[in-house]
Protein backbone atom coordinates (compact mmCIF):
# COMPACT_ATOMS: atom_id res chain seq x y z
CA UNK A 1 0.00 0.00 0.00
CA UNK A 2 1.69 3.22 -0.93
CA UNK A 3 0.74 6.35 1.69
CA UNK A 4 1.19 9.77 1.05
CA UNK A 5 2.90 11.91 2.90
CA UNK A 6 2.53 15.94 3.40
CA UNK A 7 5.16 17.86 5.97
CA UNK A 8 6.02 21.91 6.71
CA UNK A 9 2.88 23.04 4.85
CA UNK A 10 3.52 21.28 1.75
CA UNK A 11 7.26 21.85 1.67
CA UNK A 12 8.24 18.29 2.30
CA UNK A 13 6.04 15.08 0.37
CA UNK A 14 6.86 11.74 0.17
CA UNK A 15 5.42 8.31 -1.16
CA UNK A 16 5.78 5.71 1.97
CA UNK A 17 5.20 2.25 0.78
CA UNK A 18 5.95 -1.79 2.47
CA UNK A 19 9.10 -2.99 0.20
CA UNK A 20 9.93 -6.40 -0.53
CA UNK A 21 13.13 -6.28 2.24
CA UNK A 22 12.35 -2.93 4.17
CA UNK A 23 10.01 0.16 4.08
CA UNK A 24 10.99 2.63 2.34
CA UNK A 25 10.34 6.62 0.80
CA UNK A 26 10.63 8.57 -2.21
CA UNK A 27 10.01 12.39 -1.48
CA UNK A 28 10.61 15.85 -2.60
CA UNK A 29 11.72 18.51 -0.33
CA UNK A 30 11.60 22.63 -1.26
CA UNK A 31 14.24 25.43 -0.27
CA UNK A 32 14.16 25.15 3.69
CA UNK A 33 15.54 24.10 6.77
CA UNK A 34 13.73 20.78 8.29
CA UNK A 35 14.51 19.15 11.75
CA UNK A 36 13.59 15.71 11.97
CA UNK A 37 13.06 13.05 14.40
CA UNK A 38 13.99 8.83 13.62
CA UNK A 39 12.63 5.83 15.24
CA UNK A 40 14.82 3.35 13.36
CA UNK A 41 18.06 3.79 11.68
CA UNK A 42 17.68 5.41 7.99
CA UNK A 43 19.43 5.34 4.90
CA UNK A 44 18.96 8.15 2.67
CA UNK A 45 20.55 8.74 -0.60
CA UNK A 46 20.22 11.86 -2.76
CA UNK A 47 18.32 11.67 -6.15
CA UNK A 48 18.67 14.78 -7.64
CA UNK A 49 19.97 17.73 -5.97
CA UNK A 50 21.85 18.61 -2.29
CA UNK A 51 20.88 18.09 1.21
CA UNK A 52 23.17 19.77 4.05
CA UNK A 53 22.70 17.37 7.01
CA UNK A 54 23.71 18.00 10.29
CA UNK A 55 23.46 15.26 12.59
CA UNK A 56 22.35 15.04 16.36
CA UNK A 57 25.34 15.94 18.85
CA UNK A 58 27.47 17.29 15.80
CA UNK A 59 28.31 21.28 15.25
CA UNK A 60 29.45 20.59 11.56
CA UNK A 61 26.95 20.71 8.51
CA UNK A 62 27.55 18.33 5.87
CA UNK A 63 26.87 18.32 2.26
CA UNK A 64 25.46 15.25 0.09
CA UNK A 65 24.53 15.45 -3.48
CA UNK A 66 23.06 13.49 -6.64
CA UNK A 67 23.64 9.16 -5.56
CA UNK A 68 25.61 10.51 -2.06
CA UNK A 69 24.11 8.37 0.86
CA UNK A 70 24.17 9.37 4.56
CA UNK A 71 22.91 6.98 7.52
CA UNK A 72 21.09 8.50 10.68
CA UNK A 73 20.47 6.18 14.00
CA UNK A 74 17.48 4.81 15.34
CA UNK A 75 16.14 7.53 18.04
CA UNK A 76 17.73 10.39 16.92
CA UNK A 77 17.56 13.86 15.49
CA UNK A 78 18.65 15.63 12.43
CA UNK A 79 18.52 18.77 10.40
CA UNK A 80 18.25 19.47 6.54
CA UNK A 81 19.41 22.37 4.96
CA UNK A 82 17.74 22.55 1.95
CA UNK A 83 19.09 24.83 -0.57
CA UNK A 84 17.80 24.04 -4.40
CA UNK A 85 14.66 21.60 -4.79
CA UNK A 86 15.54 17.62 -3.89
CA UNK A 87 14.24 14.47 -4.25
CA UNK A 88 15.69 11.50 -1.78
CA UNK A 89 14.90 7.93 -1.32
CA UNK A 90 14.62 6.90 2.51
CA UNK A 91 15.69 3.40 3.64
CA UNK A 92 14.05 2.57 7.01
CA UNK A 93 15.93 -0.34 8.85
CA UNK A 94 15.43 -2.18 12.08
Amino acid sequence: MLNINDYFNGKVKSISLQGQNFPAAIGVMSRGEYSFGTNRRELITVVCGELRVLFQEESEWQTFTDGQVFEVQANSAFKLNVRFDTAYLCKYHS
